[in-house]
């Protein structure tokens, strides 16, 4: 099987897996424990916190652990609003962000909180002097994901950094689940006050999340009652994926110039001979990630696309894993301007370390497959 969902998981590292089982049989007590195997778990968890430190070169802030992305998404954007609703109610967010973003903001709403939904162009990016607009006195969080989950755009998150740093009492939020160990990020120079990522997505453990919090910042805790990490989040922490999860990060870092000159070369390969195929219209357009390519197959239902690519040997996915069982039109696409057909039948590629050309090949081989054995049931099965 040819595996190209890389952006809704990651097999993990073998030598993840090793450490992951090794602090599992051996440092099994609880880290807030005071005896002695209790401050061993607890040091696991402090030198794991330095690792992201480093290979992320944050140190000026707090590195959290969570549950997962979500729940990081969560945390920072619920825990700024409620922490600082004192300072003004009004967030800005956009229109293609990640559910658990795009949920947060709306269950904040359901609170009292005023939203702008920035529109994005049509290649998804935001425009900065839109932004820029939409700032008022009463706005006290900006929150705008770094890599699209869907359609791969970049988004300008140097210069909006930059930009916030004129409005000191705007805390900015970004979502970059899908850019960690993909692109180079500057979380000091480019002025972000909050950073998300999931071990999953960079060949580490599920069950895993991280928040960069920059000193100076409080959060309002979404789960109450010990005081782990640093009394943002109770709760007896993960001790085996933490450090499994320090130890992805650091193998994916250290490959990720290498990794990104080798996913951009198969992408474009794969975007040539995508374009080769008429009845496919390719998504959303440079700055975009090298590890995901998007198309549409306008009048057909992407699940039926992805059942029958699997049929060949090959497995992909429509919008988000979160989403993907939800049969409305991409969110996403409609932002960007795509018909209802368009957005109704999204398909999703991501790369991963283990493809070579070969496999793109046998990808585009098995997409014409299906293609020919579909076009006289365009617009039949939508």
């Amino acid at each position: 099987m040819l595996y190209f969902d890389h952006c809704a998981s990651t097999p993990p590292y073998d030598e993840v897996v090793q450490t992951m089982m090794e602090v599992m049989k051996s440092v099994y007590a609880n880290p807030s424990s005071l005896h002695r195997a209790g401050a061993d778990a607890d040091k696991l968890i402090e030198r794991s916190r330095s690792v992201f430190a480093e290979r992320l070169q944050a140190t000026h802030g707090n590195w959290l652990f969570t549950s997962g992305g979500t729940e990081s998404n969560n945390l920072a954007i619920k825990g700024v609003a409620r922490q600082y609703a004192g300072r003004g109610k009004h967030l800005i967010t956009t229109q293609i962000e990640h559910a658990s973003v795009y949920e947060s903001f709306a269950q904040l709403e359901q609170e009292g909180f005023r939203v702008t939904y920035l529109p994005v162009s049509k290649t998804g990016h935001v425009r900065i002097e839109q932004l820029e607009d939409a700032l008022t006195e009463e706005t006290i969080l900006v929150s705008i994901m770094h890599v699209n989950n869907e359609i791969g755009t970049i988004q300008p998150i140097e210069q909006i950094g930059r930009l916030l740093q004129r409005f000191p009492k705007v805390i900015f939020h970004v979502d970059a689940v899908q850019s960690i160990s993909k692109l180079p990020i500057q979380i000091k120079d480019w002025g972000i006050d909050l950073l998300s990522g999931s071990s999953h997505k960079l060949r580490g453990p599920k069950g895993v999340g991280f928040l960069f919090v920059r000193e100076g910042v409080s959060l309002y805790p979404m789960l109450t009652g010990g005081t782990q990490e640093n009394g943002f989040r109770a709760g007896t922490q993960n001790v085996p994926a933490i450090v499994a999860s320090a130890k992805a990060l650091r193998m994916s870092m250290e490959s990720m110039a290498q990794r990104e000159s080798k996913m951009m070369r198969l992408k474009q390969m794969l975007v040539k001979l995508i374009g080769e195929i008429p009845e496919l219209k390719l998504n959303g357009a440079e700055p975009a990630a090298s590890h995901i390519i998007h198309f549409s197959y306008p009048g057909m239902k992407p699940e039926v696309v992805i059942h029958m690519l699997e049929q060949h040997g090959i497995m992909a996915s429509t919008k988000s894993a979160c989403s993907s069982k939800d049969d409305k039109p991409s969110r996403v696409l409609l932002a960007i301007g795509a018909s209802h057909e368009q957005a109704a039948g999204g398909v999703r590629i991501s790369l991963g370390d283990e493809h070579e050309e070969r496999d793109i090949s046998a990808l585009a081989a098995g997409l014409r497959h299906v293609v020919e054995q579909l076009k006289p049931l365009e617009r039949r099965l939508i």
